[in-house]
């Protein structure tokens, strides 16, 4: 089935198998949070980082504009800096507020995912492709983007087409990571609206196709003026520089976060189920969720701080509703739960060890289909 053109029919998970693992994780979590008497939201320690990733993004740009900043070399290093910063934004503050879970207010989790818009994204789309695509049909080609590319040349899916090329991905795919971002403030956004109005998707955000359409004209149109138009008219630097440092901040800003979310998914040890002819996967959703997930460096504290949790990738996915700063402590019963019910749990011990094992997965997915003996005899 194709989602780019029909309207999207949902899979049916199982509600036999599992069943009595996803009620006992989800009771021992609620348990957790009141025994501790804490709320599941954002804490003052989210606030702060809220904060600081914001103005590592901005801090650098008014430097600039207002010409504290005039060295050209320390101006590339303000635009690397901002491409940090993109990330930064991306993975710990709107990725929580689009997901409802920084705040148990509706309206302050809408302001705050809007975010996204400031840095080159659009939040409506993201959240369709990520929190309703991605997170219901996690590693499912045709419905999960993330294993989906439009793209042929790169094949994330060992249900997707094999193309000669492929056998090289692991090598160029990494360029292409980095290219993420720069198709958000170009062309994915407006494709994405117009796909997943045909899908029947953008409904699920309770604003008419017009309405969203305006905002993302209006919101591309306030990124470029700042990005683009006020630097040239306030920094003395030419245009071409202009360009090569913005292009430069997207490719760090995309490059990051496509390396933060692909070993999550993409690896060997993770499942990629095809759905029945009836569109059913007998599965339960959450035991989906952990046999198509996998976290990596669990007891770096650094790195679970300046990528939003999103190491703890499991409890992500089992618990998008909740604040990422809570995922460490929630891995322990996760993990218990997971081992009493014999479900299995992922995790690679580092980043670069689940960078590598990305990498071993893009090489095996990179590999022609073996054709059975029986069908090559026919």
């Amino acid at each position: 089935m194709s989602t780019e053109t029909k309207p999207l029919k949902p899979i049916k998970f199982s509600n036999r198998i599992g069943k009595d693992f996803n009620s006992t994780l989800k009771k021992r979590v609620r348990a957790y949070f009141k025994e501790n008497n804490i709320s599941k939201h954002a804490n003052a320690s989210m606030v702060l980082k809220t904060i600081f990733m914001s103005l590592l993004y901005f801090t650098p740009y008014v430097l600039m504009v207002t010409g504290v900043v005039t060295n050209i070399w320390l101006i590339a290093l303000c635009w690397a800096i901002m491409g940090f910063g993109v990330a930064g934004i991306g993975l710990s503050i709107m990725h929580d507020a689009n997901h409802g879970a920084y705040s148990k207010n509706k309206n302050v989790n809408m302001i705050v995912g809007r975010i996204v818009n400031l840095v080159g994204g659009y939040a409506p789309t993201w959240k369709i492709q990520h929190n309703i695509l991605h997170h219901s049909y996690t590693n499912v080609h045709g419905y999960d983007e993330d294993v989906s590319p439009a793209v042929s040349f790169l094949r994330f899916s060992p249900a997707d087409k094999h193309i000669p090329i492929h056998r090289f991905q692991f090598i160029y795919a990494w360029f292409f990571y980095s290219l993420m971002t720069l198709m958000w403030v170009t062309t994915k956004d407006f494709q994405q609206l117009y796909r997943y109005k045909k899908m029947g998707l953008t409904k699920t955000e309770n604003i008419n196709f017009n309405s969203l359409l305006i905002e993302l004209i209006i919101t591309k149109v306030v990124y470029y003026l700042y990005v683009v138009v006020i630097p040239l008219i306030f920094m003395d630097i030419a245009w071409w520089q202009l360009m090569i440092f913005v292009i430069m901040m997207h490719l760090i800003a995309g490059f990051t976060l496509a390396a933060i979310f692909q070993p999550a998914h993409v690896v060997p040890e993770t499942d990629f189920p095809k759905p029945d002819k009836d569109l059913s996967i007998e599965n339960n959703w959450a035991i989906h969720q952990l046999e198509t997930t996998s976290n990596f460096a669990p007891k770096s504290r650094i790195l679970y701080w300046l990528i939003g949790g999103l190491n703890y990738q499991v409890e992500h996915h089992l618990f998008p509703n909740i604040c990422h700063v809570h995922y460490k402590k929630l891995s322990k019963i996760v993990k218990e739960t997971a081992d009493e019910f014999n479900v299995p749990y992922y995790s690679e011990p580092t980043f670069f060890s689940a960078l590598r094992s990305h990498g071993k997965m893009l090489r095996k997915l990179g590999q022609a289909p073996k054709v059975s003996t029986e069908k090559a005899k026919v």
